[in-house]
């Protein structure tokens, strides 16, 4: 591993947290912070709170002193509140789009609503971030690539800022959200852990899309 993105794992969390860090912790952060960029007082929305990247970039958005509403499914509500959102949202039974306070930043983790629709959502110059490779079911046989340039095409038309990210590993960032987890301002969140052996089982469970937080494999 490169030395550029090492850091010394705090000593708050057991290695099964530390190992759902860094793709699904980075990329909360990257795209909350550099290309949603955050500031304190904002209302924030995270559209699929309850995954391994909502989980971290739930609890990210409040260390930034946001507002911040989590959308998730009914089973989720209860550990979305838990992460520190000031409100939760069930998708089954509301359309997070049509609301009366509109948000200053959405970070979309899921990408199956059309960017018609997360900007009704937005202040009028609010920011759309999509998780690029992540949230791509809209793409197409372009995949992430159909988001961005529809983001790009989008941006020249309005005054909301559409922007995508994508996990950029690095040091600096690892070592920043080390030091939160020190101060128990974020928690990595683990469904389940499996043995060495119980791979394929695990591999299982993460497709049925149903696991909150992370699913970490025990040595």
């Amino acid at each position: 591993v490169p030395r550029n993105r090492l850091a010394v794992k705090p000593a708050a969390i057991t290695f099964e947290e530390a190992a759902a860090v860094s793709m699904a912790a980075h990329t909360a952060l990257q795209g909350l912070r550099d290309a949603g960029r955050i500031s304190a007082g904002q209302r924030v929305l995270i559209y699929g709170a309850s995954g391994g990247i909502g989980t971290f970039a739930v609890q990210l958005a409040k260390s930034f002193g946001t507002e911040v509403t989590g959308v998730c499914s009914t089973r989720n509500l209860e550990l979305v509140k838990s992460l520190g959102a000031d409100y939760v949202i069930d998708y089954t039974r509301e359309d997070f789009t049509r609301t009366d306070r509109p948000y200053d930043l959405i970070l979309d983790i899921v990408g199956n609503r059309t960017f018609r629709d997360l900007r009704r959502a937005l202040t009028p110059h609010g920011t759309l971030v999509v998780v690029g490779g992540i949230a791509t079911r809209r793409g197409g046989l372009l995949g992430p690539a159909a988001q961005v340039f529809r983001a790009k095409l989008t941006n020249s038309f309005v005054s909301q800022h559409l922007t995508t990210v994508s996990w950029k590993p690095n040091s600096d960032d690892l070592r920043f959200l080390a030091d939160l987890m020190e101060e128990k301002q974020v928690t990595p969140v683990i469904d389940r852990t499996y043995e060495f052996s119980e791979i394929p089982e695990a591999i299982r469970y993460v497709e049925t899309a149903r696991a909150q937080g992370k699913v970490a494999i025990t040595l």
